[in-house]
């Protein structure tokens, strides 16, 4: 199957899908729909995907996908697969868009078969009788849209048509039950004489429910919840202690019990927090399941709060330590600077000797310098801060001072708020403090 073999869609092919579009949608509706109709191309079984929509009044068709029996890649136009599972066509040719989206080109293109295969009826399946090999495959029977799934599995498992024949399509595409059907006879004969019981039940509780002689709807129940429970993110915790047969077992003792799930998986945490043996029986299926709930309950809280207590006690000692340790580092490095302070007439400049006193000035003249990993940077000589002082008031916070000893600059100026020194402030830090501190780091880096 390849672009050259696309041929345009017959007239009789058209009406049947405006009859069949009738019947689904009675009043004229702008939402496009989708049908296909079967053609014989090359001797090879096409399926062609026809998009269909009213618009002012009047019908549209356009084939946009074409999918082979024998093909690995299926052709489409104009269509695109977007999201929740919706298919977008577009219609710039027809004159129905105004404009032209990136994935309606007007031209064929090739993708894989299973890509770009939108629900859509078919119209004419009277096309597969003309194939000597799928005569007895109950085609005509077949209720579902992938046709050609169908037949691909019948070609492999011709049990498949006697599934369909009973009643039972919806197992027909499943292998699990095509290859027992197919080489166990008392199988095929269950499921027959056994078919109103198991439609829309799971492979796997029509299987089990044959192996065992249980009935098929307890087994799809558990099928259903154990389902629901490896699907629940909550139920991590017992995932890895329940499987198999003790999954079962564990529901039984559930129901048995009238206990909820989330009940026990509290119970089950605590349990394994306070290091209980859960392989035990008597652990992991207590009798008087709601009395033993509340002794791990709170022997779990007892625990937990003794562990949280000294978890903080930890973490309150290690603080302290770095604490500490900062403080220390903090005045090493601010001793090491020292002979970059400097008394002036009116002004005097000083280094900070610990992050307390960062802090002060931070609150005292409303800036970050108390914050913001200020004295982590002083401590790894990023930078250091200098307090500038009124000669008159030295102990009363006035200008804080950013300055790098790896280039002998000043960073950062400021005052109250964020706000610029006065011109004779500025001319004191920039005229006479920073050479002054320039030569004394020359000093330090030299001894």
């Amino acid at each position: 199957m390849e672009i050259k073999d696309i041929r345009p869609m017959p007239k009789y092919i058209m009406k049947l899908i405006y009859k069949a579009d009738r019947q689904k949608v009675p009043k004229p509706s702008p939402y496009t729909r989708f049908y296909a109709y079967l053609a014989v191309w090359r001797k090879e079984l096409v399926k062609v995907t026809v998009a269909v929509r009213h618009y002012r009044g009047k019908q549209y068709c356009k084939q946009v996908a074409v999918h082979g029996l024998d093909s690995d890649v299926c052709l489409a136009k104009d269509i695109d697969y977007g999201y929740l599972r919706n298919y977008l066509v577009g219609w710039y040719e027809e004159k129905i868009s105004r404009y032209r989206n990136w994935y309606n080109t007007g031209e064929w293109f090739s993708c894989e078969d299973r890509y770009l295969d939108p629900y859509a009826p078919v119209v004419n399946k009277e096309v597969i009788g003309r194939f000597d090999e799928f005569k007895y495959s109950a085609y005509e029977l077949y209720p579902y849209t992938d046709i050609l799934q169908y037949l691909r599995v019948y070609r492999k498992y011709p049990q498949a048509e006697m599934l369909v024949k009973s009643g039972l399509s919806e197992y027909a595409m499943s292998v699990r039950i095509l290859r027992l059907a197919g080489k166990d006879k008392k199988f095929r004969k269950w499921l027959i004489s056994h078919k109103n019981e198991i439609k829309c039940h799971y492979v796997d509780a029509v299987i089990k429910a044959y192996g065992t002689g249980r009935p098929v709807d307890e087994i799809q129940r558990f099928e259903r919840r154990k389902r629901e429970f490896y699907r629940d993110e909550y139920n991590r915790v017992l995932k890895e202690e329940f499987k198999g047969e003790e999954l079962e077992k564990f529901f039984n003792y559930l129901d048995k019990q009238h206990i909820s799930l989330s009940l026990y998986r509290d119970y089950f945490t605590a349990c394994k927090y306070i290091g209980l043996d859960m392989n035990s029986e008597r652990n992991r299926y207590p009798h008087d399941f709601f009395r033993w709930h509340d002794v791990r309950i709170e022997e779990y809280r007892t625990m937990k709060f003794a562990d949280e207590k000294r978890e903080r006690a930890e973490r309150d000692e290690r603080l302290r330590k770095e604490l500490a340790e900062r403080f220390e580092k903090f005045e090493e490095i601010a001793r090491k600077y020292l002979n970059l302070n400097k008394n002036g007439h009116l002004y005097s400049v000083a280094i900070a000797m610990s992050p307390a006193e960062l802090v002060r000035e931070g609150q005292v003249l409303h800036h970050c310098v108390g914050h913001m990993g200020y004295d982590r940077k002083f401590t790894e000589e990023r930078s250091l801060i200098f307090f500038v002082r009124r000669s008159a008031a030295p102990d009363t916070p006035f200008v804080t001072v950013e300055y790098s000893p790896e280039n002998g600059k000043i960073l950062q100026c400021y005052t109250d708020h964020n706000s610029a020194p006065d011109e004779n402030v500025l001319k004191f830090i920039n005229k006479t403090w920073l050479p002054y501190a320039n030569r004394k780091l020359k000093q330090i880096r030299a001894a």
